[in-house]
């Protein structure tokens, strides 16, 4: 069984409840980062969800040189703390090279390793001695018991509290499967909670035109299934108008949309709690349930 992770005051693993890391995929303007912040604050509270919010401030590993990245690292740290502040929520984004840790471990609560950078040992060494959480990305290239070694380098780096995010597998050529049995895979083998990326994991990598496409209508099958495999936590790119989104729009969740989707993964989670050690059986209900 996976440890619980504490972040801020709400916690992720086992016996937690489901959490939500979502945010547009990159900080396109302040205005709409505070904006999907917002709503997105309204949202889990009134689903009483653990939530992080996320959004990176410069992707750079676009597919075209032309793609757009972000504001860079310092206006997207100021965009980051404010709403952190002004929200009191904990705050996740992504670094591509070690000298970005530390001024971002000064602002945010969650580093993230992405995906192709999950091997880069100087990287990873460097965010797990920030003293902040991190949540590595399992790389698309890797199956799920290879992710203990970077688990490793993280803990004897002296990190505690470390996340794996599970985000599909490269097939072929231009496209993704995902192994719902890396879930409790990693869990058990590395002691880590998992999180699914239910949008990226949707992707179809640099499938045409220099720019990665996607399936968005399966994001809700995809994240049923990965919480029904017992992921701690759901991770969703979400945009109010996906289609206009400047950085992977096609598996971007539409924010107006999300409620519904939310409440079924909150069911399903609901659901496994009943469950005795995964047997199938249920524990009885109380007299009072059954009324």
């Amino acid at each position: 069984m996976s440890a619980t992770v504490q972040i801020g005051s709400l916690r992720i693993g086992p016996g937690a409840p489901l959490a939500l890391i979502a945010g547009p995929d990159v900080i396109e303007s302040p205005k709409l980062a505070h904006s999907v912040a917002n709503e997105l604050v309204r949202l889990c509270a009134s689903l009483k969800m653990p939530f992080i919010y996320k959004a990176s401030f410069d992707k750079a590993n676009r597919t075209s040189g032309e793609s757009f990245r972000g504001p860079g690292v310092e206006k997207g740290l100021l965009t980051l703390s404010e709403i952190r502040q002004r929200h009191g929520v904990p705050v996740l984004t992504d670094v591509h090279e070690p000298d970005q840790v530390t001024p971002v471990a000064n602002v945010v609560d969650v580093i993230q390793i992405p995906a192709f950078l999950c091997r880069q040992t100087d990287l990873v060494t460097a965010a797990a001695k920030s003293g902040a959480a991190v949540n590595i990305k399992k790389g698309q290239f890797l199956a799920p018991g290879d992710t203990q070694h970077i688990v490793d380098k993280c803990r004897e780096a002296g990190a505690e509290r470390i996340l794996l995010t599970e985000r599909g597998v490269t097939f072929g050529y231009n496209n993704l499967v995902v192994d719902m049995r890396s879930i409790p895979w990693m869990q058990r083998e590395t002691g880590c909670p998992v999180i699914f990326d239910a949008t990226h994991s949707a992707q179809l990598p640099s499938a045409a035109g220099g720019q990665s496409g996607g399936t968005r209508e399966f994001i809700p099958a995809l994240a049923r299934a990965a919480v029904a495999a017992g992921a701690d936590a759901v991770f969703m790119e979400v945009h109010p108008e996906p289609e206009k989104a400047l950085c992977d729009g096609a598996v971007s969740w539409r924010l107006d949309e999300l409620e519904p989707l939310l409440r079924s993964l909150q069911a399903i989670r609901a659901a496994l709690t009943q469950d005795v050690a995964g047997t199938g059986e249920t524990k009885p209900q109380s007299k009072a349930s059954k009324a």
